[in-house]
């Protein structure tokens, strides 16, 4: 994934935890990311309490969640808090660009994803 973002022409950095993750937006006032992809199931934190986390940052940003595991109600909790889509593994890269473009642009406009995302 972050050969594919980085392919783009974007930055991209990869944390082994979500804590990690969270840890170093903390750590490093000066380190901002534009859209976080999150896993449902990742070590210590799972992608949604991460996502909690950044909803309550004074700089929230958008949420892309990836999942092998469609658990009961992980996706309309993600999507009802504000998350820009969830993506069922496996999924073609195609659709993963057209999300992080789509996600990206909400950001530039200040949260609001466009209705074809």
């Amino acid at each position: 994934m972050k050969r594919l973002v980085r392919s783009l022409g974007m930055n991209a950095e990869t944390f082994a935890s979500g804590k990690e993750f969270l840890d170093c937006l903390e750590a490093l006032p000066s380190f901002h990311a534009d859209c976080a992809i999150l896993d449902m199931q990742m070590p210590g934190m799972n992608g949604l309490e991460v996502q909690e986390w950044l909803a309550r940052s004074s700089s929230p940003i958008p949420v892309i969640f990836i999942t092998a595991h469609d658990e009961v109600g992980a996706r309309e909790r993600a999507l009802a808090m504000g998350a820009v889509a969830f993506l069922r593994k496996p999924f073609n890269d195609e659709l993963l660009i057209r999300t992080l473009r789509a996600a990206l642009a909400s950001e530039a406009r200040g949260g609001q994803v466009p209705p074809s995302a």
